[in-house]
Order: C-alpha cells, then structure tokens, then sequence
C-alpha cells in the first residue's frame, strides 16, 4: 500500500489544454477544437489563474505603464515627488499663507490669497541651526513642536500680540458709550422706541 504524501504550504498548476493527438489528415474533428474553458489566456479576465497576463491592446499596456510611474516634478526638480496631504499639513500650509499676520514687523509680498489651493509638489523639513548660533537663535527642546501650528501657538510674544490684537478688534466693533443709544434715521427712531416700550 504506497503512503500518501502530505503537502506542507501552497501547489499551484496550470489548467492546459488537453492536447490529444488524432491522425495526421486531421479528420479527429473533436481533438481539434478546444474549449474556451480550457484554455489559458482570457481576454476578458486580467487575471487566470491568480497570475497576471498583460493584456495585447497597446493602448492598455499604455495605460499600464502610465499608472505605475510615480507623479514627480521631473528630472530638473531631482524627481521632487507629491506628497500626500494630511490635515497636518493642510493647516501648516495655510500658516504659511497667513505668515504676514503673524509677525507685525515682518512684511512679505502678496502670495496665493486662495486658502483651499495647495501646492501639489513640496517638501517639509527640519531647520538645522549652525554651531555658532547655539545661545542666540536656537529652539530649545521644549520650544521645538511636531509641526508649525503647534509652535505659534506655544510660542509666549505671539500668544500677547494675538490677545493684544483681539482686543483691538473687539473694542472697534463694540459701539462705546451713548453711540448705541443715538437716533440715526428712521429705522434706528422705530427701534429706539420699541426699546422704551
């Protein structure tokens, strides 16, 4: 009695054609046609078997081949590739819109007023400061942050002149003293008087 051989992991094996041999006039009508089950190669179906065939169309291996090359800037930008946008960094990029807000003495020229456009293709990366810089220029351990949002808002002389500003703009808006109680015009009279009433 011839023992079974137990099979450890995957086997794989082609379905071929069965290929049966008839006479040479070829009067075996039967042998000769094969059905479209038993063959290999679909051209409906990309895959056969679990294994890809490339389709014969060129306009497909065009399309292909263009879906598998890497969205970059081009060899003039060293291949720059686009990076994806996470919300990190969508709120980095507005910040840098918004530079000229944050820093009053600082005056930059007049970019992208459009905050829902990014760029497609940038890098972000770390600012090293030189040696000699060391005492005078330097983000302390505890300053340096996990992104640019996050070290504005941290920063102590930005959070006094964003609460100075606020101020500023609330006191502009808020009418002071006897200005609210004042008759302008006819509209304003009906609602002094509702306001009596």
């Amino acid at each position: 009695m011839p023992e079974d051989k137990k099979m450890i992991g995957l086997s794989w094996e082609p379905k071929l054609p069965s290929l049966s041999f008839g006479t040479k006039n070829g009067s075996n009508h039967k042998s000769e046609k094969i059905s479209e089950t038993n063959l290999v190669y679909r051209p409906n179906s990309e895959l056969i078997d679990g294994l890809f065939v490339p389709p014969n169309d060129p306009k497909k291996v065009n399309k292909l081949l263009k879906k598998q090359v890497k969205d970059t800037t081009g060899k003039s930008w060293f291949d720059m590739p686009a990076p994806t946008l996470t919300p990190e960094l969508k709120k980095d990029l507005q910040l840098l819109k918004l530079r000229n807000v944050i820093d009053p003495k600082r005056h930059y020229k007049k970019g992208d007023s459009k905050l829902s456009t990014f760029p497609k293709y940038f890098q972000v990366g770390t600012v090293v400061e030189p040696v000699s810089e060391y005492f005078t220029s330097r983000l302390t351990k505890r300053e340096r942050k996990a992104t640019l949002a996050d070290e504005l808002l941290s920063d102590q002389s930005l959070k006094v002149y964003r609460k100075r500003k606020v101020r500023e703009i609330e006191e502009k808006n808020q009418p002071g003293g006897v200005d609210k109680w004042k008759i302008k015009g006819k509209s304003s009279w009906k609602r002094a008087k509702q306001r009596r009433h």
